[in-house]
C-alpha cells in the first residue's frame, strides 16, 4: 500500500474503533462495567476471532498487514500518555501511611502466582505447542510466573477512578501493590530476555536502570517540576512552553526505562507521580486526557485483538488449559492478595476488596504477551490463553468488587481514615 492508501485506511479504522468502543461502552455500562472492559472486548470482536472470521474478505480491506505497524505505535503513545495521567491522580501520602500492607499485598501477589504459574508452566513445556523450540523449560516458567502475577496497573487505576475510590485507602493501596508488582514483572520479563537471548546483562541493566531512573526523577527532575508548577500557580492556567517542557521530559523519560527493558509506561508513570499536585497537575490531566482516553488507548485494545486467533483453541484439551490458566491465575493473585492484606490487619470487606481489584490484569497482561509473541517466546496459541485469560480476570473484577463493597459505608471510613492522615 502507498501512503495515503495506509492514511486513508487509518482514518477507517479511527471511525471503525471509536463507533465500536463507544457502542459497546454504552452495553456494558448498563451492567456496570468500566468502559475499559467495553474497549478489551471491542478489540477482540474486530480482530480475526470474530469479524475477520464472520467476513474475511472485508476485515483484510478494514485492517490491512501494513497499516499494523502504525497502530502499535500510535497505541505505544496513547499508553504512555495514558499511565502519566495515571502517575498525576497517584495518592503517594496514603502509600507512605500504609507502606507496611502495600508491600505485604504486592509481595504475596507475586510470589505464590509466580510459584503456581511455574508449575504449570512445566506441564505446559512437557505436552508441547505452548511455547517455541528455541524456549527452554526456565524461560518458560519465568514468563508464564510473571504473567500471571501482573497486576493491569492502567485497567486497576481506570475502574478505581471510574468507581469514585481513588482517593480510598483500598483505592491507594490497591494501586500501590499493583505498580510494584508491575516492576517487578517487568523485570522478571527482562531477566527472561536476558537468558532467551544469551545475554546476562540485560537483567541487571533493567534493574538498575529502573532504580537510576527513579532516583533521578525524584530527586533532580522533580526540582524544575516544582519550579513550572510555581509558574502555574502564578498564571492560573498552564501555558504552551510549560506544556512542552513536560511533554519532553515524558518523551525522555519513556524513551529511558523502554531502552533499559522495563518499557516505556514505567518511566511515565513515575513523571506523573513527581509532578506537584495543584494547578499543573490538573491542567495536565485536562489537557492529556481527553484524545488519549477517546482514542489513542482503544487502538491498543484493537491492535491485540487482531493478534488473538481463537481459532487456534480447537479442541477440548486446549480449551481445559484454558481454563485451568484463568482458575490459577484467579486463585493465586486473589487468595495471595486477600491472605496478605488480613495479615497485616484490614478488614476482612476491605482485604477482599483489594484482592478483587488485584486479580484484574488487562491492559499491562496485553503488553506483557504481546512482547512474548514478538520475541518468540509463546505460540499464538499460548498467546490467545492469555488473551482471554486477561480479558476474562478484567470483566469479572467490577462485579465482584460490587458484591463486597458497599460504596457508602466504606467511603465515608476511607474519607475520614483520609483526613485524620492530612492532619
Amino acid at each position: 500500500m502507498t501512503d495515503p492508501a495506509l492514511a486513508a485506511a487509518l482514518f477507517i479504522q479511527f471511525a471503525i474503533i471509536l463507533a465500536a468502543c463507544r457502542a459497546l461502552g454504552w452495553v456494558f455500562a448498563r451492567v456496570r462495567q468500566p468502559l475499559v472492559v467495553a474497549e478489551m472486548v471491542a478489540g477482540f470482536l474486530l480482530g480475526p476471532s470474530f469479524f475477520g472470521a464472520l467476513l474475511p474478505s472485508v476485515h483484510a480491506r478494514v485492517f490491512p498487514g501494513e497499516s499494523l505497524h502504525s497502530l502499535y505505535v500510535l497505541s505505544q503513545i496513547g499508553l504512555v500518555l495514558y499511565m502519566f495521567s495515571v502517575g498525576l491522580e497517584f495518592r503517594l501520602d496514603l502509600v507512605t501511611q500504609f507502606r507496611r500492607r502495600a508491600f505485604a499485598v504486592s509481595a504475596a501477589g507475586i510470589a505464590f502466582p509466580f510459584a503456581l504459574g511455574g508449575i504449570l508452566a512445566l506441564a505446559m513445556v512437557r505436552s508441547g505447542g505452548f511455547f517455541t523450540a528455541q524456549v527452554r523449560p526456565v524461560h518458560a516458567v519465568l514468563f508464564v510466573g510473571a504473567a500471571l502475577s501482573i497486576t493491569a496497573f492502567p485497567v486497576l487505576a481506570r475502574i478505581i477512578s471510574e468507581r469514585g475510590i481513588a482517593g480510598t485507602t483500598v483505592g491507594s493501596l490497591s494501586l500501590a501493590a499493583g505498580a510494584m508488582d508491575d516492576a517487578a514483572a517487568w523485570v522478571t520479563f527482562a531477566i527472561v530476555l536476558s537468558s532467551f537471548t544469551g545475554n546476562a546483562a540485560l537483567a541487571f541493566v533493567a534493574a538498575v536502570g529502573a532504580a537510576s531512573y527513579v532516583a533521578v526523577v525524584w530527586l533532580g527532575v522533580r526540582r524544575l517540576l516544582e519550579r513550572l508548577a510555581r509558574s502555574a500557580e502564578q498564571d492560573e492556567a498552564l501555558s504552551s512552553p510549560v506544556l512542552v517542557t513536560v511533554l519532553c521530559l515524558l518523551a525522555c523519560g519513556a524513551w529511558f526505562t523502554d531502552a533499559v527493558g522495563i518499557h516505556a509506561v514505567f518511566g511515565a508513570f513515575v513523571l506523573g507521580v513527581s509532578v506537584p499536585r495543584g494547578v499543573l497537575a490538573g491542567q495536565l490531566r485536562r489537557a492529556i486526557e481527553p484524545l488519549t482516553m477517546t482514542l489513542l488507548v482503544p487502538l491498543f485494545f484493537v491492535y491485540s485483538g487482531l493478534n488473538t486467533r481463537l481459532l487456534l483453541l480447537d479442541s477440548p484439551a486446549l480449551w481445559a488449559m484454558t481454563a485451568i490458566v484463568f482458575a490459577t491465575a484467579c486463585a493465586g493473585k486473589g487468595f495471595a492478595c486477600w491472605g496478605a492484606a488480613r495479615v497485616t490487619g484490614a478488614k476482612p470487606r476491605h482485604a477482599l476488596a483489594i484482592a478483587t481489584l488485584m486479580n484484574a490484569r488487562g491492559m499491562v497482561e496485553l503488553i506483557l504477551v504481546n512482547l512474548g509473541r514478538e520475541r518468540g517466546l509463546i505460540t499464538p496459541t499460548l498467546f490467545a490463553m492469555l488473551v482471554l485469560m486477561a480479558i476474562g480476570t478484567t470483566v469479572m473484577t467490577g462485579p465482584i468488587f460490587s458484591a463486597v463493597w458497599d460504596g457508602e459505608t466504606e467511603l465515608g471510613v476511607d474519607s475520614r481514615l483520609i483526613a485524620e492522615h492530612s492532619n
